[in-house]
């Protein structure tokens, strides 16, 4: 189970780091996912991913107050907002815009119900 726990946590260390540089693909809940397998799986890959000068205090505020920062919630929403407005702009058949629309607004519900700390 540890080995596939390690792997698991590397994919999603992956996927977690794409996502800082594709708009649609989410950073946070990957980082999340990689944090909890390596914690199960490698205290030393938690505690480097932990100590990350960048990574670590987000981490961090999630594990002890599970809340994100304001401005990390706020440019979530923008480019939420942003990302799905393209891509209904980009589609064709309507009823592809109404599931991406939907989405987007399921999307934003979800990083509203999510705890803000200043």
């Amino acid at each position: 189970m540890r080995i596939v726990l390690l792997v698991a946590g590397w994919l999603a260390m992956a996927l977690g780091l794409a996502g800082v540089f594709l708009p649609l693909l989410p950073t946070t809940p990957f980082l999340l996912l990689a944090a909890a397998c390596f914690v199960r799986s490698s205290p030393r890959l938690h505690a480097k991913l932990m100590a990350h000068p960048r990574l670590g205090p987000f981490l961090e505020q999630w594990r002890r107050e599970r809340s994100i920062p304001r401005a990390a919630k706020r440019r979530a929403y923008v480019l939420v907002v942003a990302c799905f407005a393209l891509s209904i702009a980009l589609v064709d058949p309507a009823a592809l815009k109404a599931l991406l629309a939907g989405l987007g607004v399921g999307l934003l519900l979800f990083l509203r119900s999510l705890r803000t700390s200043p």
